[in-house]
């Protein structure tokens, strides 16, 4: 009988699910979007019991599309959002409230307390990140002060804690152990990733229940199992046999394994991410993770986003309306065959690497009365490839790696127009697969090495062979005299608030 491995992508918008063959076909699908709470402003809510429902279904889906029973899944892999952490009772197996996401600002206060420490400086050595309001130990340290039944359950020894893929075992079928990989262990920002261990001073001062948390375990660990259900009523428990967090999972599945190689993902934000290889870089701007541990030996990444991206798009099509929808990007600034001298700064939440100045503010330069709609649509996609590219320079400075080709994906990366410009600022080729699905396919990739479906990382399936390539036109002395202009630019809305 052919077998058969599942990937699992919990995300803050929604979940997938996606089944390969033995070939890395792609035999099922599903997807479903899961709803935010908004209990009050600034505060982003998702139940635990609907991430859990629609996991369950977008797996029922996928087997319905594969027409493959239940017992013929012998591995499940799942990657998810990084900073959502959810607590349930280790008696009733119940969660605890709502999960607190990444995109929740309750603790914004706490951070500023947080940053009088007088070990501050060891923050981002450790953790390879300064915490913010979006990190998971944020968000524990707030319910221990603000949530009674959360802190009535650490008191007492009943709660337990996790990121969804936890979560996902303990709701969906019966978890081995209480853990997580390393990579989602610093995503929860507790670990002393340099050392693989969790930083005690760091939990122990921020009053977090050390006993609650996961046991930090390699990206090929036996997590647990999973029930899942075809639609003909065949069950089946599937081992858990592969964790990884969701940007380390993208880079993972657009086959960048080695260092140097590079991916990104255009979503809310775009999130750059580069291979470093089997030792950490000293830290520097960028955040540096665990990517993935395979074999004994452990792989590390840099990454930077550019704060907004696909907020950028909603903005044009919502408050603007410049757009029908998000998909007329690229045709709206196609019609144009420039900015026409306009320079767009998308600093809405400030500016990130390498300025790190969340004081300016977005801005438009350069308009005249002849200016439309396509030109600023146009001054985007410019100012995206212009961002990554002080990124990638921030990276390739501080770290030494060579990077010669950029693999891309997400919304705005289906515009030809996009990665072209992209192309043309970088100086390297953009490489676009044509499934972009790759944080469930590392999944169901690394479900397969940990089932021996695929014997060692040099045995996984290329994508190559589906991807477009596009190469760089621009003249070097074209793009440095317009990357004079951008940085000019950004200097005039520096510090702006």
């Amino acid at each position: 009988m052919q077998q058969y491995v599942l990937g699992v992508d919990q995300g803050s918008s929604g979940s997938r699910a996606m089944i390969l063959d033995s070939n890395s076909t792609i035999v099922g699908y599903g997807y479903q979007p899961v709803q935010r709470i908004y209990p009050q402003p600034g505060w982003v809510e998702q139940s635990p019991q609907d991430i859990a429902e629609s996991v369950r279904q977008v797996i029922q889906r996928a087997l319905a599309q594969a027409r493959c029973p239940a017992h013929a899944i012998i591995a499940c892999g799942i990657t998810s959002q990084r900073d959502t952490v959810i607590a349930w009772d280790q008696q009733s197996g119940k969660p605890i409230g709502n999960a607190i996401t990444w995109q929740d600002l309750r603790t914004v206060p706490l951070v500023a307390e947080i940053d009088t420490w007088e070990h501050a400086g060891e923050r981002r050595e450790r953790l390879g990140q300064f915490p913010g309001p979006y990190c998971s130990a944020m968000h524990m340290a707030w319910r221990m002060r603000h949530d009674s039944a959360f802190r009535s359950a650490a008191l007492e020894g009943r709660l337990a804690v996790s990121l969804v893929p936890g979560w996902l075992i303990q709701a969906l079928g019966k978890p081995t152990q209480h853990a997580l990989d390393y990579s989602l262990m610093q995503g929860m920002t507790v670990l002393d990733f340099r050392r693989k261990q969790l930083w005690d001073a760091w939990i122990e001062h921020l009053q977090i229940p050390r006993a609650a948390l996961p046991t930090p375990v390699s990206t090929l660990s036996h997590f647990g199992e999973i029930d899942i259900v075809d639609h003909h009523g065949d069950r089946a428990a599937v081992p858990v046999l592969a964790m990884i967090s969701d940007q380390q999972a993208a880079l993972f599945g657009y086959d960048c394994h080695k260092p140097g190689q590079a991916s990104c993902t255009h979503g809310t934000a775009s999130f750059v991410s580069v291979v470093a290889g089997a030792t950490a870089p000293p830290q520097g701007i960028p955040k540096i993770y665990i990517g993935w541990e395979l074999d004994g030996v452990t792989t590390y990444c840099v990454e930077a986003d550019t704060t907004v991206t696909g907020a950028v798009v909603r903005w044009m099509q919502e408050q603007m309306g410049w757009l029908p929808d998000a998909t007329q990007l690229g045709p709206l600034a196609q019609t144009v065959p420039d900015a026409a001298g306009v320079v767009f700064i998308p600093a809405f939440t400030g500016l990130g690497v390498p300025l790190e100045d969340r004081t300016a503010r977005g801005t438009l330069l350069g308009m005249t009365l002849d200016t439309t709609p396509a030109h600023i649509a146009r001054a985007f996609l410019d100012a995206l490839g212009y961002q990554i590219y002080d990124i990638l320079t921030t990276i390739q400075t501080e770290t030494g790696l060579s990077i010669n080709r950029l693999h891309v994906g997400g919304g705005v990366a289906a515009s030809d127009l996009a990665c072209q410009i992209q192309a043309d600022i970088l100086g390297v080729p953009i490489a676009r697969a044509s499934n972009t699905e790759t944080s469930v396919r590392a999944a169901a990739l690394l479900a397969g090495l940990g089932s021996s479906v695929w014997s060692s990382i040099d045995a996984l399936p290329r994508l190559a062979a589906t991807e477009t390539i596009f190469e760089p036109q621009l003249s070097t002395a074209t793009r440095d005299n317009r990357l004079v202009v951008w940085h000019r630019a950004l200097e005039r809305v520096r510090e702006w608030s």
